[in-house]
């Protein structure tokens, strides 16, 4: 079995090295719509945003006010980049006064019943759909779900797959290998996942309306 450093060695290779600039990325961004004095918006969702249901950029997430951007797989992160940025543009032409939060933490919030549930129309999925954040509401709380995140998905390229394997020398069928090295990679994410979150996920300040009881925090109990 190879250490890790021999395989870094290997994925230098040009036979390796070549395939990784077809590897795939998307992203999809949340951000909380508010109105100019930093209260969460309580208006429904802006229609020349397009279906919440069936857009393939734009939807919401948990509340109606919780927007989420969505790139097609690019090949590129300039290419991802690009199409969020376009995407955000388009939004703030057509949110009226509103504007986008860009912390992770919420604004000016209230209490939970302020915190409009997204609607994605009549249809049973959509009802499906709106049910499921009900759920979510009464059993974690509405606050806790305007936290807004980025999630970025990522695969390798196809070709990537058959020169990784024969570098490897590894006898398992394509499917199983692929498989595999992906597992491999999410346990290499999860070790090193807390230096990510402490170096970007950390939140200095949060408003008080997150907060069930303002006059208590976690370094009072």
């Amino acid at each position: 079995m190879q250490t890790f450093e021999q395989k870094l060695k290997l994925l230098s290779q040009p036979s390796l090295s070549s395939t990784l600039a077809g590897n795939m990325r998307g992203l999809e961004k949340e951000s909380l719509r508010v109105t100019n004095d930093g209260m969460l918006a309580q208006s429904v969702h802006p229609a020349a945003l397009g279906s919440t249901l069936t857009h393939p950029n734009i939807t919401t997430d948990y509340s109606e006010a919780l927007l989420e951007f969505i790139t097609p797989v690019c090949s590129s992160v300039e290419e991802a980049l690009e199409i969020l940025y376009d995407v955000h543009h388009y939004t703030y032409q057509n949110i009226g006064d509103e504007f986008l939060w860009v912390n992770s933490m919420p604004c000016m919030i209230g209490e939970d019943k302020d915190i409009p549930i997204a609607q994605y129309g009549s249809s049973n999925a959509g009802k499906m759909k709106s049910v499921y954040r009900e759920g979510l509401g009464l059993r974690y709380g509405r606050r806790m779900q305007t936290i807004a995140g980025i999630h970025y998905n990522f695969s390798m390229a196809d070709a990537f797959w058959p020169a990784w394997k024969q570098a490897l020398n590894n006898t398992q069928t394509p499917q199983d290998f692929i498989s595999d090295q992906y597992f491999s990679l999410i346990r290499n994410f999860r070790r090193h996942a807390w230096l990510l979150v402490y170096l970007f996920g950390a939140s200095p300040a949060i408003c008080k309306t997150f907060l069930d009881d303002p006059s208590k925090s976690s370094n009072d109990e």
